[in-house]
């Protein structure tokens, strides 16, 4: 399962939906699963802010976003370069508003599609942070030609040389 928030992969943290029973199936969402707290309590806020306007406990033009990190910030300049494709195919001298229904989800699918994307790829280049205080070293087996003993068996006076 990946996380909600993030497509990272579930780590157990998840949601009950308590408006419902216990025995209902509701209360259990199963695909409403994160790989943190951090993701968890994300969710949670913006959760919370839909209830609430579901319920008409708080005016629609009153609910804040949630404070973006530097990541997300990241993720969604990443994102223009797909926005001004897909507003390229359509014609960049048609106004928003005059969009049809497929024109408008192509440009939300366009932009959601790269912000998923650069979050799951920001997360999978951090998977293994480097040791906080080290220089990070890159692995010497990934690229055999920078490996300063690649060649070693060829400098060893009882190997002969191919």
């Amino acid at each position: 399962m990946k996380c909600w928030v993030c497509s990272r992969q579930a780590r157990g943290y998840g949601h009950t939906d308590t408006r419902h029973h216990t025995g209902q199936a509701q209360r259990y969402p199963l695909d409403w699963v994160f790989c943190s707290e951090r993701c968890q309590k994300a969710f949670h806020a913006m959760y919370g802010n839909w209830v609430r306007l579901e319920d008409d406990l708080v005016d629609s033009k009153g609910v804040t976003m949630v404070n973006l990190s530097e990541v997300e910030q990241t993720a969604m300049v990443k994102c223009l370069k797909a926005f001004g494709q897909a507003a390229g195919a359509i014609g960049f001298t048609k106004p928003l508003g005059d969009y049809s229904e497929s024109e408008a989800l192509a440009v939300i699918d366009a932009i959601v599609t790269c912000f998923t994307q650069a979050m799951v790829e920001h997360h999978e280049k951090s998977k293994y942070p480097p040791v906080r205080g080290l220089p990070e070293v890159p692995d010497p087996m990934a690229n055999l030609v920078a490996n300063p003993l690649a060649d070693m068996q060829y400098d060893l006076p009882w190997e002969d040389a191919k």
